[in-house]
């Protein structure tokens, strides 16, 4: 029984992967500028995820402990705040749940509050420009920001 987390989280993880690899292969778009098309990244993924699953079912790690109560509760709020991003993603916009998010996330593991307010812009700012400029990839800027941008 030592060994059965891995292996139940290796199943899982390979078929996430499989269910990544069904979606990206009926991915169908009208025209594409990129030759290789939309599919090839996500199957790409699909296939590593796939692969990093096949080696921890093949190699599990040893066992380990479960984190203490703090550090537990301090992980559940991480993945509420998770939650709680993916939700807002769209109507918050991506600059400002994403900085708020990150800044909730850095002071809940102990940054002060200036390092994580500062960190959270700084990480939002940059990802959004990264996103935006270097990759061409449009992120939502919030249903309450659109009238103040004058955008339709």
């Amino acid at each position: 029984m030592r060994y059965a987390a891995d292996r139940i989280l290796s199943l899982l993880l390979l078929g996430l992967a499989a269910f990544i690899a069904v979606q990206a292969w009926h991915l169908e778009v009208p025209f594409s500028y990129d030759p290789v098309g939309p599919k090839a990244f996500p199957l790409l993924l699909a296939g590593l995820l796939a692969l990093l699953a096949v080696v921890l079912f093949v190699r599990p790690g040893p066992s380990g402990e479960w984190p203490s109560g703090a550090l537990l509760l301090r992980l559940l709020v991480v993945m509420g705040l998770l939650v709680v991003y993916a939700a807002l993603f769209i109507e918050a916009g991506y600059l400002l749940i994403t900085a708020l998010i990150s800044v909730a996330i850095a002071w809940l593991f102990g940054a002060s509050p200036l390092k994580a307010l500062v960190g959270g812009v700084l990480l939002a700012l940059g990802s959004y420009l990264l996103f935006t400029y270097a990759l061409g990839i449009s992120l939502p800027t919030g249903s309450w920001i659109e009238p103040l941008l004058g955008a339709n």
